[in-house]
């Protein structure tokens, strides 16, 4: 693998004026030999000092220039500012810049087989601009491709939400654990493409529309239940609560027919979904 090492370059401000200088005097020296044949190797000093001027060239801030020879790789030059190298040097830039990459909503299987729609955002930069450069064709369409090749994999192997019974995680209730996850795997991926992920998170995620309405019942059924499970705990411990402060305060003597029927109407009050109405029995529980 080609990695990034610094070119040999030079600031290009102070060596612009002496350029300058230079081919100023060359050609005052071509006008006043002109009619002489010594006028040549002057001429030609006049053509080179004329070539170092393709020499220079500019780094933006967080850019860097891939300078290479004759195809060969030369070195990276990150020196902001107006620099001069070799003349017969291609330079390239690369910025070095943080990006954000959002991937399309992808439409995929989860791992209970599931079709779910998933999107996920990845910041990245560029951290060694050979790799970049020199390991991978198009290092911009290598991130797309292979973002959404990690997104496509994460979401096949984790359920969109997890039962109670499941301690697998979920894409949708750990979402910290799950954007961690991801980052690994597309920092796997990017790595030979001199490609730093600082974080990547899904950005949408849902059931496929075919499903969402049956997956929407299911998920209000679910909550429905859970809600209950707790109503009735809470309304047990009430329950018992009362039995145990009858007993203990000595108010009422009750049997276990009258107990079972004290349960029974504390329970449905308690646990009811409308407001329960009392009703007066002015006779007994035995007629």
């Amino acid at each position: 693998m080609v990695h990034e090492t610094e070119a040999q370059s030079g600031s290009g401000y102070l060596l612009a004026i002496v350029l300058l200088v230079l081919q100023v005097a060359s050609i005052g020296a071509v006008v006043w030999l002109l009619p002489s044949l010594t006028v040549i190797p002057v001429i030609f000093v006049a053509l080179l000092i004329f070539a170092c001027w393709f020499g220079f060239y500019l780094v933006q801030p967080n850019q860097g220039k891939v300078l290479q020879l004759f195809g060969k790789y030369s070195g990276t030059d990150r020196n902001s500012g107006l620099r001069w190298a070799n003349p017969l040097y291609t330079k390239r830039s690369v910025s070095l810049r943080v990006r954000n990459f959002e991937s399309s909503r992808l439409k995929v299987n989860d791992a209970n087989g599931n079709p779910i729609e998933i999107a996920a955002v990845v910041v990245w930069r560029v951290v060694d601009t050979a790799e970049a450069i020199f390991e991978v064709d198009d290092y911009e369409n290598y991130v797309t491709i292979q973002s959404e090749a990690a997104l496509r994999n994460l979401a096949t192997s984790y359920p969109y939400e997890h039962d109670e019974e499941d301690e697998r995680l979920s894409l949708r209730s750990d979402a910290n654990a799950i954007a961690l996850k991801l980052k690994s795997e597309v920092q796997d991926r990017l790595q030979k493409a001199g490609v730093d992920v600082l974080e990547a998170r899904l950005s949408h995620l849902a059931y496929a529309p075919e499903i969402a309405q049956a997956m929407l019942q299911r998920q209000q059924a679910n909550a429905v239940l859970s809600a209950r499970r707790i109503i009735v705990r809470g309304a047990v411990g009430m329950v018992s609560d009362a039995l145990e402060q009858l007993k203990e305060q000595d108010v009422v003597e009750l049997d276990a027919e009258r107990k079972a029927a004290m349960v029974s109407n504390l329970l449905i009050v308690l646990c009811g979904d409308q407001q329960a109405k009392p009703v007066i029995n002015t006779g007994s529980l035995y007629s």
